[in-house]
């Protein structure tokens, strides 16, 4: 850039739209500080993220401004209008604000520029227009911080959703575990009168080893053999049933019906009655009963615990706690726990598809901030297909890129509303159902903190929202803002 000796007069400075209507006094100090200065056609006249130190007004020529979108540079706009301004736009702000440029702006054919230098031309604003200056910054710092505030709204809201489905998740196999444990309270109890009982009669030793062997290979076995229809389940304890009523033993079904959990039938129950005499024979089944159902509830209780674990484990991962907040992130671990805390949410009618490459390598991201996009995305993704439907989840490389998509077969969007959704407030579900927060916080999320890019494509019955986060940091790690940062390009 060059700056000439030429200044604009005060007369030539009222020809322009921005500075008609300044008082004489005004227009002499514009004109007293403001260097005219000559842009060669390809030059950058500022650029974007750098300190923002001039305010610039097009004399003449033409430029093109362009913003960074998805790690690649979007035209945004061009134009040869005398007048256009751009640069330090916000510079009445002065140190309340960090000054940076919003955009690169660049000379597409050799131009002429009018710079102001942003912070004398701050101090005089200030003194001309303090009203104004009293407005601007009170729409501007308004809606920022309703924006932050709507923002942690609707991350509270996914919480209170997430922390719901969790404990629902976490109540029934609490719950179960609990009526485990007071039932094995009754079978330990059980078990010890029957054997109290064996050991008053006349049982020999020899009988009692045997019996005692039999104990413990009926155990062993216990989960070997496999899971049974609800038909073959009632044939088998009607067999059963029936060998227990031949050999006189009282209230058969109840004996049945555990033993034909254990997987035990007709022929491992002759192997008791060989061992022990008729008239011991109900009381040896009935403690080999009690001893099989100790065993299951066991392995009721283990289940549980097991799975309460895997619950607190998906909400460990999910929420990062153990975490450093930026460093390589295995993405199937964030989206299966996304799938763990949402579960409560996935109905019975839908089908839940993972095409999974397991070939990604990790991703250096920061993990709790894109579980928060895979929730929303999910999130959507269900209530798209009210209940029923397939929702897939894809992952894969694409170029330099790690590529997650996230299907469901919902309606789909128009096409008109389409381009809108990353749209802050813009929603397409029913009145006081959504903030129109959520896919716009994940667009923030994705390009702003990730330098990545976030797609939508959508027919009927397949809409896919496509996530393209880079493998490696790129060289000179691209700008990272706050998520609650207002300034962002819309999306192409």
């Amino acid at each position: 850039m060059t700056t000439t000796e030429h200044r604009l007069g005060p007369e030539e400075l009222r020809e322009l739209f921005l500075f008609e209507n300044l008082t004489e006094a005004q227009l002499e100090w514009v004109a007293a500080n403001g260097d005219v200065v000559d842009v060669a056609a390809g030059t950058e006249v500022s650029v974007e993220g750098e300190p923002a130190d001039c305010f610039h007004v097009l004399l003449s020529g033409e430029i093109s401004m362009s913003r960074m979108v998805g790690g690649s540079e979007v035209e945004t706009v061009r134009t040869s209008y005398r007048g256009a301004y751009s640069g330090a736009v916000q510079f009445y702000f002065e140190d309340r604000l960090e000054q940076k440029y919003p955009a690169t702006v660049r000379a597409v054919a050799d131009s002429r520029f009018l710079a102001l230098p942003a912070q004398p031309f701050a101090a005089v604003f200030r003194q001309w227009y303090p009203m104004a200056v009293h407005l601007l910054e009170g729409l501007f710092l308004g809606s920022r911080q309703s924006n932050e505030l709507v923002g942690q709204r609707e991350r509270l809201l996914a919480l209170g959703k997430l922390t719901a489905g969790l404990t629902h998740e976490l109540n029934n196999p609490a719950a179960a575990a609990a009526r485990a444990t007071s039932a094995l309270r009754e079978r330990f109890a059980g078990m010890r009168h029957k054997l109290a009982m064996l050991s008053e009669g006349t049982i020999d030793a020899g009988m009692l080893r045997a019996l005692t062997g039999l104990q413990e290979e009926f155990v062993a076995r216990i989960g070997g053999s496999g899971e049974l229809s609800a038909l073959e389940r009632s044939d088998r304890e009607d067999d059963l049933g029936d060998w227990l009523e031949g050999r006189d033993v009282t209230q058969p079904w109840e004996l049945a019906g555990i033993f034909v959990a254990a997987g035990l039938g007709p022929a491992e129950l002759d192997r008791v009655a060989d061992t022990v005499a008729p008239s011991f024979l109900e009381p040896a089944l009935r403690w080999l009963a009690y001893t099989v159902e100790t065993e299951l509830l066991l392995a009721e209780i283990a289940d549980s615990t097991e799975r309460i674990s895997s619950l607190v484990d998906a909400a460990k991962q999910y929420s990062q706690m153990d975490r450093t907040p930026h460093q390589p992130t295995d993405l199937h671990a964030g989206l299966d726990a996304t799938l763990v805390m949402l579960s409560a949410k996935i109905g019975p009618d839908v089908t839940v598809v993972k095409d999974y490459d397991r070939s990604l390598p990790k991703v250096p991201a920061y993990a709790g901030e894109l579980n928060q996009v895979w929730t929303n995305l999910i999130h959507n993704a269900l209530d798209a297909m009210a209940g029923e439907g397939t929702l897939t989840l894809r992952t894969g490389v694409d170029g330099d890129c790690a590529l997650v998509e996230i299907g469901d077969t919902g309606p789909g969007i128009p096409k008109d509303l389409r381009r809108r959704v990353f749209e802050p407030f813009f929603t397409t579900k029913p009145v006081g159902q959504g903030t129109g927060l959520g896919l716009d916080v994940s667009w923030r999320i994705v390009v702003k903190r990730h330098g990545g890019d976030l797609r939508v494509s959508s027919t009927p019955g397949d809409t896919r929202f496509q996530v393209l986060l880079p493998l490696e940091v790129p060289v000179g790690d691209p700008v990272r803002v706050p998520v609650g940062d207002p300034a962002r390009a819309e999306p192409a």
